[in-house]
This record gives structure tokens, sequence and C-alpha cells, in this order.
């Protein structure tokens, strides 16, 4: 995987140190805008990138295969359909689009034009996923799940003072829905798929939730997913069933240790050690599916990114959380 990642932002700065460590991925080039590029070749100079562009077209040039979108949440859409016009295979950071409507069209127009689209979400990826995925028979009937993750973001002081960064802006799709609770989402997605129905309860600050709890009704059990950005905790996972239960204490983006409870009071845990590098295993997974032109397992996970945003819009809209996006929607 040749790579091109568009965006200097601090997404950028973490997984940048992990990506440069995966032999799979050749990091070619980085698209700033004109104001940042002076942070941006300090970036590209501590992880061995060899370019540094501020328009797509240069980026181009540069003889890539694949472009990362790491770009504020609102403008997901638009970069990534300039990438797939041009023939890129793109990954796209979380959250997958700003609006339900995007994430159709941008799947349409990947497979009119023949490429690859992916949505870089850690969680369905990491080896401590798979491992709850393969325990998950063990535990018998599912009867509840609790996804917790709960963390003071390094904007919100600046927001407390009245300097509305994207994270907290509803311009630029921010939030703790869009932010933190999709990796509950996507957990709880790829394990039990779509709910019966879903509600959302955020709590409201200058028209944004900096935290809420969303509740995901199953046949049978709910999933409590609750996210904030405005306090920290422990994080909590617990997958709960008539024989026992599953538990971590890392949040749904790290997994690190998982840990299979049975009701006979036998215990077996796993450490994939993920949280170091989380980033590694879904481009990994990235490649792997490019290279053996696996279409069938990249649109599966295409369509869980296309309904997770749709699961996203929906709350959002029903809780009264409006982004100037919804508006073109309809």
């Amino acid at each position: 995987m040749k790579l091109g990642i568009i965006g200097t932002g601090k997404i950028a700065h973490e997984f940048l140190p992990m990506l440069k460590n995966v032999p799979q991925v050749e990091l070619v080039g980085l698209q700033s805008t004109p104001r940042s590029v002076e942070k941006a070749k300090t970036l590209a100079l501590e992880n061995g990138i060899p370019h540094v562009v501020t328009s797509f077209e240069d980026l181009l040039k540069l003889n890539i295969d694949t472009v990362y979108v790491a770009v504020p949440n609102d403008v997901h859409a638009s970069v990534a359909s300039e990438a797939i016009r041009a023939g890129m295979n793109v990954i796209v950071e979380k959250p997958f689009t700003a609006t339900a409507r995007e994430a159709a069209e941008l799947a349409s127009l990947a497979e009119e034009n023949g490429v690859f689209l992916f949505e870089a979400v850690s969680t369905i990826y990491l080896d401590s996923f798979q491992k709850i995925q393969e325990w998950l028979p063990e535990i018998g009937k599912v009867k509840h799940v609790l996804c917790q993750y709960c963390q003071y973001s390094s904007r919100y002081d600046a927001f407390r003072a009245g300097n509305v960064l994207p994270a907290f802006d509803p311009a630029h799709a921010g939030g703790a829905l869009m932010d933190l609770n999709v990796y509950n989402f996507h957990f709880v997605h790829r394990l039990f798929g779509m709910p019966e129905r879903a509600e959302y309860f955020p709590h409201m600050e200058r028209n944004i939730d900096t935290n809420g709890t969303a509740i995901l009704h199953y046949d049978g059990f709910d999933a409590i997913c609750t996210a904030a950005k405005d306090c920290a905790s422990l994080s909590l996972l617990y997958v709960q069933g008539e024989d026992g239960y599953i538990t971590t204490k890392d949040p749904t983006n790290f997994l690190g240790k998982v840990t299979l409870h049975k009701r006979d009071g036998r215990e077996e845990s796993y450490d994939g050690g993920c949280s170091a590098h989380r980033c590694t295993y879904e481009f990994e997974a990235f490649d792997d599916m490019i290279k053996r032109n696996d279409r069938k397992q990249a649109a599966e996970r295409l369509q869980a990114s296309v309904q997770v945003a749709g699961l996203m819009n929906d709350m959002r809209k029903q809780a009264g959380i409006a982004f100037p996006m919804d508006q073109a929607a309809e």
C-alpha cells in the first residue's frame, strides 16, 4: 500500500508513529493546508514521510494507490469522494461520514469506480475483539451489554472558555456521539447486528452533546453505550450472558486485556497487546483485502459502516442534534 495522508490534525499525530512500523504500508506523502505546511513538514520528518504537498493534485502525482482521509468530520465525504473519483482506494477516519446520506453515496461511488473504501475504526480488527467473538457462545444467551468510554477531551477546556474547536462544533459534525460512541456502536454492531430500535440521551452544551448515553434495543437484551468528552472515568465493557460474562477495563477502541468469566467460577484472560499499536491491525487488514482483491469482505465492512452511520444519524436527529449538512439530505 502506497499511502497518501490528507490532514495534519491530532489523529494524524496519533496513528503515524504506529503506521511507520507497518511493513505493508509505505508512507509516501502528506497533504496539508498552506497554513499548516510547516507543521506538516515536522510531522513528515518525524515519521519518515518523504513528501509534503498542499494540494490533492500534487498528492496524486506521488504515485500513491491509497488515500487516508484524516480531516474534520464534516468534510470526510467531500474529500473521500474526490479521492474515489480519482481512482484511489480510500480509508476514512471514523466517523465514516457526518450523515447517513453521505455514507450511502460514498459506498455507491466506490462501487461505481471499482475502488476499495474503508472506515478506520480500529475496534473490529483487534485481536482482543476476535477473542471476544470466539468466547461469545460460551456465555450463553446474552442478557445485557454495557460499553462506557469517558475521556476528558484535550479541547474541552477551550470549549468551556468559549473557543469552540471542531471536536465540539456542530458545524464540523463534532460531539461525543460522533467522536467516541462510534467505537461502542461498531463493537455492538459487529457482535449483534443492527438493533430493533435505538434511543440517545445527550447532555448538551452550546448545541452539541458533550456526553450522552445510547440504548440499543435487541431481542432479549439492551446494549447501553455511554461516551463523554467532558469528564473522565474508568472504561467499562461487559457482555453478560446466562452462563457467564466477558469484560475489559479498556475502551472499545483499544480492547487490551479481555477476560471470560464463567458462571462456574472458571476464568480465562487474553491480552494481544492491542492497545500499544491498535492502528496497525486495521491497516494490515485493509492491505490484505486489497491485495487479495477480497471484494466480498470489503463490501461487508463497508455495509457495516453505512449502517452505523445511519444509526448515529437517526439517534442524533431524534435527540435534536442538528448539523448543517442535514439540510442537504432533506
